[in-house]
């Protein structure tokens, strides 16, 4: 039977791997729109373990965080987090957005980014026992 909830987590995994090589090769832009990616599918893979179905086609995180039940949950900090990755989804896609969006992505910033998508991961897979 196809597990959704590790559907989104391997997605996941694949993704903080490409990410991580987006900062090494110093890639920015992207690797923010990964961060992205990866903290949107781990929200939809908690989505998809509370409801058992297949989460919505959204890309808000803070909106998703509540469609998982977890917006009481989360910290101050795992808020502020989920704040500086939601414009990095759309900016990243659409070029007259790429060079002010990009003019802030430091490679200080990208890594301290990085870290914390990571342990934004970490803190998902515990909550779903994985």
């Amino acid at each position: 039977m196809f597990d959704k909830v590790e559907y989104w987590l391997e997605l996941c995994n694949d993704d903080l791997r490409a990410a991580k090589n987006l900062y090494k090769s110093k890639d920015y832009l992207w690797m923010g729109f990964i961060c992205h990616l990866i903290a949107e599918k781990a929200l939809k893979a908690a989505i998809a373990s509370m409801t058992n179905k297949v989460p919505p086609k959204d890309h808000k995180l803070l909106k998703l965080a509540a469609l998982a039940n977890l917006d009481n949950d989360l910290s101050d900090e795992q808020e502020l987090f989920l704040g500086k990755l939601s414009p990095l989804q759309i900016e990243a896609r659409y070029p007259s957005y790429k060079e002010r969006i990009a003019a802030t992505l430091t490679k200080d910033y990208c890594n301290e980014l990085l870290k914390e998508t990571e342990e934004f991961l970490c803190w998902i897979k515990t909550r779903l026992g994985k």
